[in-house]
């Protein structure tokens, strides 16, 4: 089939890789004039891990093998630790921190780069249920067998197809996370870190090459989103100033230029994937919040069960039935997902008690391998792939 796919980021280009593989016609459309080179570091879980192995996509020598994930109080106090190696040896796949322009450029490590028209932004989208066509803001018109709606929280193909009364845009959360990759203040080895307090959760993991990746998932409050990179630093500083020092260290080493804020935002259910020879992946259809680190992976997880529910689709077949059939496969793990990176860290109200000293003090006295329990069930629970590949 003739396949054209709207957004080159990790999800699209992702998706351009499996469709070549399995032997597609690939045309990826992207507005920026080039590969993005920028943003901050995202954790992968096995799930991603495992399409990414799937696809051939290379990690040896990318960021960095996560050992384990230490949750600790505000105050530094153990709380847990997520032993990674032992969810390696169960999902057959690591948990592994790395850059979004260096996962990227795995991605697309081999592929042709005539498939790649930059600088082509969607405008509109047709579909008349034999040809699906795109034309750009340019004026040039592409036409395919298969449209993927690759192109993010605001996609102008999900806008096309289901319009803002039958496909609701992503809303705000209320919660926010400011966010950096710097140069590493300490050395995490290969553990990630998160802190837990009544103001919301802390987390520092290592990315690779020397950096590691900061996040602070807060309640938003109006002066946040209009505080200048200077006075949000000096905020951050105050607010977290009784926290376990190596948050406040790592405040200390930063600088204004450091912090990026990302106000959170998530789709209601129920979701709508396809529509006609029309599908849609990643941020397109299922925009959540980061904490949890999913969103790269579920997007990850809708290549793997589109390219599944495509095979045995024939050049002249209609893709119609395997596109709806593609949704009810991810509809209730994406759902899942959504829904524990809503509830993961509570930024405000009573949920916060269970954030306090006191509350996390009995935490401890959970059994040992408990949390490693509760992951390796929550990326079950979330994960298509994983579930496709068991007995």
């Amino acid at each position: 089939m003739r396949v054209l796919i709207v957004g080159a980021g990790i999800a699209g280009t992702a998706a351009a890789r499996g469709l070549l593989a399995a032997g597609h016609e690939v045309t990826v459309l992207e507005r920026a004039p080039a590969l993005r080179d920028t943003g901050c570091a995202i954790i992968l879980w096995p799930n991603g891990t495992a399409v990414l192995d799937d696809l051939g996509v290379r990690l040896d020598g990318a960021g960095e093998r996560i050992e384990a994930l230490a949750v600790h109080s505000s105050r530094g106090r153990p709380v847990m630790s997520v032993d990674t190696v032992r969810l390696e040896e169960r999902f057959g796949a690591p948990t592994v921190g790395i850059t979004r322009p260096t996962l990227l450029s795995r991605l697309v490590e081999d592929l042709p780069a005539e498939i790649f028209r930059f600088g082509a932004r969607c405008a509109h989208v047709h579909d008349d249920g034999r040809t699906v066509r795109v034309a750009t803001e340019d004026g040039t018109e592409y036409s395919a067998d298969l449209l993927v709606g690759a192109d993010g929280v605001n996609s102008r193909v999900r806008a096309a197809l289901f319009g803002s009364g039958r496909s609701p845009a992503a809303r705000p959360t209320g919660v926010a996370t400011w966010q950096g990759l710097v140069d590493a203040p300490f050395d995490l080895g290969s553990r990630a870190l998160m802190f837990l307090g009544r103001e919301g959760g802390v987390g520092i993991n290592p990315a690779g090459e020397g950096k590691v990746n900061w996040l602070i998932d807060f309640r938003l409050r109006r002066e946040d989103g209009q505080a200048a990179p200077e006075e949000a630093l000096t905020l951050l500083r105050h607010r977290y100033r009784a926290w376990a020092p190596p948050v406040t260290r790592l405040l200390g080493a930063l600088t204004a230029k450091d912090l990026e804020l990302f106000p959170h935002r998530l789709h209601p259910v129920p979701l709508r994937w396809s529509s006609g020879r029309c599908a849609l992946i990643g941020d397109a259809v299922h925009t959540m919040p980061p904490i949890l680190a999913q969103g790269a992976g579920q997007g990850l997880e809708d290549v793997a069960a589109l390219l599944r529910a495509l095979d045995g689709v024939g050049a002249d077949g209609d893709p119609a039935a395997a596109l709806s059939a593609y949704g009810r496969g991810r509809d209730r793990q994406a759902v899942r997902a959504a829904r524990s990176a809503t509830q993961g860290i509570a930024t405000s109200g009573p949920r916060t008690l269970l954030q306090s000293e006191a509350a996390l003090r009995a935490a401890v006295l959970m059994p040992r391998d408990t949390a490693t329990r509760m992951f390796a069930r929550m990326i079950g629970g979330v994960s298509t792939r994983l579930s496709a590949s068991r007995p």
